[in-house]
């Protein structure tokens, strides 16, 4: 049965003095099915693509993420990524807060964000936290799942969200450095067999 996974690969590009990092939003029947589609996203990366979290998407703000089998309309609400951006005293770096969010349009995702702790306590004078200044708010990245999904995929697909169950479990997070050549060391856990 296909699934939504959430993918924070890392890799050190060449040229590159420090590690880098993206967010790579995909469909499959499981984590193994999604890592060929990784690479082609970031050919770049090479030997040293990595995924240092990963998450098979299933439950976001009380809602029940599923994927249909026909590409198409989501309904009233629909499921978006947004990476807040921000800074803190004395810290030379830009801190980033990753988060999903079930809104109606890009305005409540962005009132929804405004009330993350990341948002309240990160930044100061000078520094505030941001959200890319076309929406008049603090936020670095905001993008609705489907459209960042890729082009194969979202012809296929199409995301279904429903009120969840109150038992519904939350997502699992995978965390940690997991190379892909050594996938059968960590993945299993996707299909239940630990």
């Amino acid at each position: 049965m296909p699934k939504l996974f959430m993918l924070l690969i890392g890799c050190r590009p060449p040229g590159r003095n420090t590690e880098q990092h993206d967010v790579f939003f995909s469909i499959g029947d499981s984590i193994r099915d999604i890592l060929p589609q990784a690479n082609d996203f970031w050919p770049e990366a090479g030997a040293t693509l990595h995924l240092d979290a990963w998450r098979e998407v299933n439950l976001v703000n009380g809602y029940q993420v599923r994927v249909t089998a026909a590409a198409g309309s989501t309904g009233e609400h629909q499921l978006f990524f947004i990476n807040l951006g921000g800074y803190k005293q004395g810290e030379f770096e830009e801190f980033h807060y990753k988060m999903l969010v079930v809104a109606k349009d890009k305005a409540d995702a962005i009132k929804e964000s405004k009330q993350t702790a990341f948002y309240k306590h990160t930044g100061f004078k000078g520094a505030t936290s941001h959200i890319d200044d076309k929406y008049g708010v603090d936020v670095d990245d905001l993008f609705a799942i489907p459209d960042i999904l890729p082009l194969a995929i979202k012809k296929q697909f199409s995301l279904q969200l429903t009120p969840a169950p109150a038992a519904m479990a939350a997502d699992e997070l995978h965390l940690g450095y997991f190379k892909p050549v050594n996938i059968d060391k960590w993945a299993p856990t996707v299909n239940g067999n630990e």
